[in-house]
């Protein structure tokens, strides 16, 4: 059975959805694209192995851009050689994951933000 085949968006629609659904999030060159910074390369890894966990359990596969303080993510479906439904599908779950931080009041304390020695993620 042939797959059907995927609505690829031009970037203005796809930058006015980012708008309106994941705003740290931007389109350029055919690409969706979010720069995560970190406070090292302990946290650069970290961001990596999330996504890369998160790319392989929905089997679509970003680039990445990986220095010492900061992660750059890019999404585009290489099978439709465009931005689908499948892209912004897996950045919303990535920005979910990246992003994450306990409830304030929760049994969870979080990571201490205060001492560079445990900070990993400059949350936005």
């Amino acid at each position: 059975m042939a797959e059907e085949a995927a609505r690829v968006y031009g970037e203005e629609e796809a930058a006015a959805r980012l708008k309106a659904e994941l705003p740290h999030w931007t389109v350029r060159d055919g690409w969706l694209r979010r720069k995560y910074k970190t406070s090292s390369w302990k946290g650069t890894l970290m961001v990596v192995n999330a996504v890369g966990h998160l790319a392989e359990a929905a089997w679509h596969h970003p680039d990445m851009t990986v220095s010492y303080a900061w992660v750059e993510v890019r999404l585009m479906t290489h099978t439709a050689k465009g931005i689908t439904d499948k892209d912004f599908e897996l950045a919303r779950k990535i920005e979910e994951v990246v992003q994450w931080r306990p409830a304030a009041g929760g049994a969870l304390e979080g990571t201490p933000q205060g001492d560079l020695r445990f900070a990993y993620i400059k949350y936005d």
